[in-house]
């Protein structure tokens, strides 16, 4: 038996069932008010905290800083991925008011989907950012995820958004979303935080056994001999690519989706590293789908 969780009145007041009781109370606040947004699909860690702890950090004397979960299913290419994906509200909740959050909202599916959850998102192209990587290799992935963005937006009508660097690809297409739709909504990038043992911070970190959480140390552990490499003067995209898929082979033997070495803004490929690149990747350990990054300033 679970213990009862007893909540302070001022977390009660700010943790609301739907966007429409939310309004409500954004209603009783002066007009002036700036929303500083962070949108979650819950099972919250420290790397979701510092995205809120940035909000509260960068917003003025009385702005709200909302925090929203909602486990979005259109963004799941595969349906036992998204059964998988961990819940726990109970310390989401702990976690988004020691972060700095103002307001924690569980949003009804209807309200982001006013037609029904569709089985698929209404496509989005944004050229090869939105077909490489994880478009390649989630199909329909990148539409579901602006279809809920776009209707979060709506929603909470932000004035800043805060999102992580870890997903480096997913920031890049809501950036271009914003820029394409013209909104009036700041958004602000969080860098990527990882564990003390240098694992990438993930929801989806809870679903490895002890086994493959030892083997997704590969992960960054490839990244960092791939920056000392650069530093001691390999520059050849192919070399440095090799040289990560035979440590995470070697040391995991976890399936490889991708490995990227490419420009930052435009991810296109690269050949030689020179100036700031980005090193991405993505693997399949167990029934967990883990992708990691790193910037090189060169």
């Amino acid at each position: 038996m679970h213990p009862i969780k007893v909540y302070t009145m001022n977390e009660v007041d700010s943790i609301f069932s739907s966007f429409s009781s939310w309004r409500g109370h954004r209603e009783g606040l002066p007009k002036s008010t700036a929303v500083f947004f962070v949108p979650t699909m819950g099972a919250l860690h420290q790397g979701h905290g510092s995205l809120i702890k940035s909000a509260r950090e960068m917003a003025p004397e009385g702005a709200e800083v909302v925090v929203s979960v909602f486990v979005n299913p259109t963004q799941f290419n595969d349906t036992a991925d998204f059964e998988a994906y961990p819940s726990t509200v109970d310390s989401d909740v702990d976690l988004a008011f020691s972060a700095g959050a103002s307001s924690l909202v569980f949003p009804q599916a209807h309200e982001l989907y006013p037609k029904g959850v569709p089985d698929e998102a209404e496509p989005t192209d944004y050229g090869t950012l939105t077909r490489l990587w994880e478009g390649e290799h989630r199909p329909g992935h990148f539409d579901g995820v602006v279809a809920v963005v776009r209707s979060l937006f709506h929603q909470v009508g932000p004035d800043w958004a805060f999102f992580g660097e870890k997903d480096w690809q997913q920031l890049a297409v809501i950036e271009t979303m914003v820029r394409d739709l013209n909104l009036d909504i700041s958004v602000h990038r969080v860098p990527l935080v990882r564990e003390p043992d240098g694992l990438a911070m993930s929801s989806r970190n809870r679903n490895l056994t002890a086994e493959e959480r030892q083997k997704a140390l590969s992960l960054s552990r490839s990244l960092e001999d791939a920056k000392e490499k650069i530093s001691q003067g390999t520059t050849a995209a192919s070399q440095l690519k090799q040289s990560i898929k035979d440590r995470i082979t070697a040391e995991s033997g976890m399936q490889i989706d991708y490995i990227s070495i490419c420009d930052p803004i435009s991810l296109q490929e690269i050949e030689e590293v020179k100036g700031r690149t980005l090193i991405a990747l993505a693997v399949k350990i167990g029934s967990s789908r883990l992708i990691d990054n790193c910037i090189v300033e060169d």
